[in-house]
């Protein structure tokens, strides 16, 4: 592939195995804070400022800081294993001169986190957290903020994507979008992707062409 082509990753459930413990934590805080059913699938791809304004507005300014506490505490002690595969797949495209970003919701405190954890950041020529816009997935700008960094345009970026909100943001930059089937099943995001990989085993260049 020309040096012409971008590849985009999102991080939870794509480069790190993180969703079923936020899962496990979300559900939780659902229950503690009536937060309504299925909470743990209904905030998936989205940022913590746009979590706190769409489903925690109505809790107190004291309640809504607890479980802001509670979200850093934990991810500051949550285990992080790589989706299978992802990193031999990023020394490729290093190997291959390809450009790279990172574009997630998560802020930059737990980025600091994962990169301490997880060697992953010296694979990425731009990463577009959380703090660098401001309006998340399912809008577009991150996606397009990282192709901009990357002097790339849109439609000659791939996308890899597990989360409702994170395919739709990469679907309404113009890219084409491969999705994880890690979060969601193959069959409820098929239609909605490019094509679906259930991680990055035996996964190349090729298999992209």
């Amino acid at each position: 592939m020309e040096q012409k082509f971008a590849m985009l990753f999102d991080l939870d459930g794509v480069v790190i195995d993180t969703e079923a413990q936020y899962d496990v934590f979300w559900r939780q805080t659902g229950k503690e804070y009536g937060l309504g059913e299925n909470i743990e699938q209904r905030i998936k791809g989205i940022t913590l400022p746009n979590i706190v304004s769409q489903f925690l507005s109505h809790l107190s300014q004291e309640q809504i800081d607890k479980i802001l506490q509670e979200s850093s505490d934990f991810e500051s002690r949550m285990e992080m294993p790589v989706i299978p595969g992802v990193l031999d797949f990023l020394e490729e495209l290093k190997q291959n001169g390809i450009k790279t970003g990172l574009v997630t919701s998560s802020d930059d405190r737990k980025l600091q986190v994962t990169f301490k954890n997880v060697p992953i950041k010296p694979y990425f020529d731009t990463i577009v957290s959380a703090d660098r816009i401001t309006q998340g997935k399912p809008h577009p700008m991150c996606y397009l903020l990282a192709a901009k960094d990357l002097g790339i345009s849109p439609e000659n970026c791939i996308v890899f994507e597990d989360s409702f909100h994170g395919i739709q943001s990469g679907n309404a930059a113009g890219m084409k979008v491969v999705g994880l089937s890690t979060t969601n099943s193959e069959e409820s995001i098929k239609d909605k992707v490019w094509k679906v990989i259930p991680d990055f085993k035996n996964f190349t260049l090729k298999s992209l062409q």
